[in-house]
């Protein structure tokens, strides 16, 4: 196998100097330029000086070279580089090979190619940068999916509803309830009823890991410019607890992430007393329920923390302006 190739080269020889040293000692290993490209977009060249999408670029040009030299070799030619120390041969090297200069690719292309090679991403997650945004517009995550089915297959549900520990405190989960999931589409299979009626399974990563998004007709037709691999979706829908089968989420509505309006109340404790704090709290659980319409963000300083949702109307408003003071509640 090439890779065992490169190894045992690497293994005899010490570590590749530069891209150019790696693929001069290769090139007689059955090591390919399919090879050569998909380790280029797997990162394994990352260490050395060039981005990933100038080695993109050159790869085939300096392979070509390469071989072209060796055919001169075998020819009995000689030329400059072939004379002088390894030193000042390695110099050389940089004259003797072209790089065709490139920017890097954004950091999501970079981890999509990842993906495409080794099936996961390796020097980052393309959600990690919107954690905070998709912990403040969720009420479930694939931890939560998980913690349910555990709960469902280790004991006896009479009914499909359970409490579980989250950061923000203590959440029911029930069959049928609506929640709110966000993560990267890694695959749609489509598919029609018996009715002739177009459905979709579609299966999204959060950063903990995937679930299972059934979208019916009705949700897809309405879901439809959303629906593409790589996308990052925020899902409306409403869950599905079988004791028998595995937890899911039944679509109502997918859209990319960036629609989301991000409407929020912020309450700013940072001088806030004791009691004022623990009116709070019991405010945040009363006005808390299936019907939450907005994101609380808690403000201590610089700093903002989710909290949950809530309901909100203009008289429970009022309630958190009278607990805080008006100058500490904003939308």
């Amino acid at each position: 196998m090439p890779v065992n190739n490169i190894v045992k080269e690497r293994n005899a020889n010490g570590e590749y100097k530069n891209f150019a040293d790696f693929c001069e000692r290769i090139a007689d290993e059955a090591v390919n330029k399919k090879c050569v490209e998909s380790l280029i977009k797997a990162g394994a060249f990352d260490e050395f000086e060039q981005t990933r999408s100038t080695l993109l670029a050159s790869f085939e040009t300096i392979i070509d070279t390469i071989q072209s030299g060796k055919k001169k070799g075998f020819q009995g030619q000689v030329t400059m580089f072939d004379l002088g120390s390894e030193e000042e041969k390695e110099q050389l090297n940089e004259i003797k090979y072209t790089y065709d200069e490139k920017e890097e690719l954004p950091e999501k292309e970079l981890l999509s190619l990842e993906k495409e090679m080794l099936g996961i991403y390796i020097s980052g997650h393309p959600l990690e940068k919107l954690k905070e945004q998709i912990q403040a517009q969720t009420n479930i995550n694939t931890i939560d999916i998980r913690a349910i089915e555990e709960q469902m297959s280790s004991s006896a549900q009479d009914e499909a509803e359970l409490i579980m520990t989250r950061q923000s405190g203590k959440t029911k989960y029930k069959d049928g309830q609506n929640v709110k999931y966000a993560g990267i589409i890694t695959s749609i299979k489509k598919k029609y009823t018996k009715n002739n009626k177009i459905m979709a399974f579609v299966t999204i990563e959060d950063l903990y890991g995937i679930a299972e998004i059934i979208v019916f007709e009705n949700a897809y037709i309405k879901s439809g410019k959303s629906l593409v691999e790589e996308n990052i979706v925020m899902v409306d829908g409403r869950l599905s607890i079988r004791e028998d089968d595995s937890t899911t989420i039944i679509a109502n509505e997918i859209k990319d992430l960036g629609e989301q309006k991000q409407r929020m109340l912020s309450l700013d404790i940072t001088n806030a007393n004791e009691e004022q704090k623990e009116k709070l709290r019991g405010a945040i659980r009363f006005f808390s329920g299936d019907r939450n319409n907005i994101n609380v963000v808690i403000k201590v300083g610089e700093e903002n923390k989710p909290c949950g949702q809530i309901y909100l109307t203009e008289e429970i408003l009022q309630e958190f302006q009278e607990i805080l003071g008006t100058e500490n509640v904003s939308l």
